[in-house]
């Protein structure tokens, strides 16, 4: 289970966080704003974002929920400080209606307005429920299972038994063999028993749990990657897909809720807005990577300076929108359409469509000398 949520951290910790602006129609991404380079760079703690974003992520499933304290200074962010999901508790009123609570951290009270709060499972909005709380037994069962394996890898293997005496023996000569079985059991030293005539090893038979050892170790793996949302064929194409959708856009979708209610002003509410930029994760895939560009460039989506921005490449100076002669254009908001083949316009009518009419050909290009 460590190393699930461990990939999880490394891979949300990795997801660069930006902050985008609605004008209207439009949305403008706001590359400058300090707040972006908080998130993905420098914030003012001892952890940087990489390393805050792990901690919380590991806070969000194994403890109360993901704390992560902003700085303000009157109205900006001087830094955004992490804080241990196990110094974090809540004072509440008794109200289950309206709610009211304050954090409370080496004893000291805060607003709940001052924490990006990232909550698993919460039913109150103060604190999460971690997968060990909600799933307490399976863990247990696991835990007692490796507490089990590692007690027979300390024993070399050796299987238990009891030793039958065709006499009573002295309590020197049990002594005696009680060390000797100590020793064959520590693995590490002399592994060899002499029994004098008159002893007989009988050696007891498999429990149901061991023949079953492995059989149990791979049962409870499926178990936990199922608690996490882990795919087991996770290599796969497909597997990658369900382990982005349910493990990592999760968390980030419940993560970006948090910094629009903890970082943007109330002015700011409605109109800018922090998204994750998923296009990351497909970096460590070239093939699925340039098969995006192909048909983002084919279709139009991107140009060709936007796909080169994206890789961190020096723009061409391409300005050229490409047009597929073989498509016909159609303007909603007047109701006509054209097409680029035939040069051709037609307004659309209650009626039917009104005879075309040619449109002016605009500036011709220059021919090359």
């Amino acid at each position: 289970m460590a190393g699930a949520i461990n990939e999880i951290a490394r891979t949300v910790a990795n997801i660069p966080i930006k902050l985008y602006r609605r004008d209207g129609d439009r949305v403008i991404e706001a590359k400058e704003d300090y707040r972006v380079f908080m998130l993905n760079e420098e914030t003012g703690d001892t952890l940087d974002a990489n390393q805050m974003k792990q901690a919380i992520v590991k806070d969000y499933y194994l403890g109360r929920g993901g704390y992560i304290y902003v700085d303000w200074n009157g109205l900006t962010i001087d830094s955004l400080r992490y804080v241990k999901s196990e110094c974090v508790s809540t004072a509440s009123n008794a109200d289950e209606i309206f709610k009211e609570y304050v954090i409370m951290v080496q004893g000291k009270s805060y607003f709940p307005e001052q924490f990006i709060r990232v909550l698993r499972n919460t039913k109150d909005g103060m604190r999460g429920n971690s997968i060990v709380e909600e799933n307490s037994k399976v863990l247990s069962v696991a835990y007692n299972s490796l507490e089990y394996e590692e007690n027979l890898v300390k024993t070399g293997g050796n299987k238990k038994g009891f030793v039958k005496s065709a006499r009573k023996l002295s309590q020197g000569a049990i002594n005696k063999l009680r060390a000797a079985w100590r020793n064959l059991y520590r693995n590490n030293t002399e592994n060899v028993v002499i029994l004098n005539e008159g002893l007989e090893f009988q050696e007891a038979s498999n429990t149901s749990v061991e023949m079953q050892l492995n059989e149990n170790k791979k049962t409870n793996g499926e178990e936990l990657r199922r608690i996490l949302g882990v795919p087991e064929d996770i290599e796969t194409e497909q597997g990658d897909k369900t382990y982005i959708k349910y493990c990592v856009n999760t968390f980030m979708g419940e993560f970006m809720t948090a910094l629009n209610r903890a970082l943007l002003l109330e002015k700011e509410k409605g109109t800018y807005y922090f998204a994750p930029d998923m296009y990351e994760l497909t970096k460590g895939d070239t093939d699925k990577r340039y098969s995006a560009y192909k048909t983002a460039a084919e279709t139009g989506w991107l140009q060709i300076d936007e796909i080169r921005a994206m890789e961190n490449r020096e723009p061409l100076g391409i300005n050229m929108v490409k047009l597929g002669l073989q498509d016909v254009l159609y303007d909603p908001e007047n109701q006509s359409i054209y097409i680029p083949n035939m040069n051709k316009s037609a307004k659309i009518g209650e009626g039917g469509t009104e005879e075309g009419q040619e449109l002016n050909s605009g500036q011709r290009m220059e021919e090359n000398p």
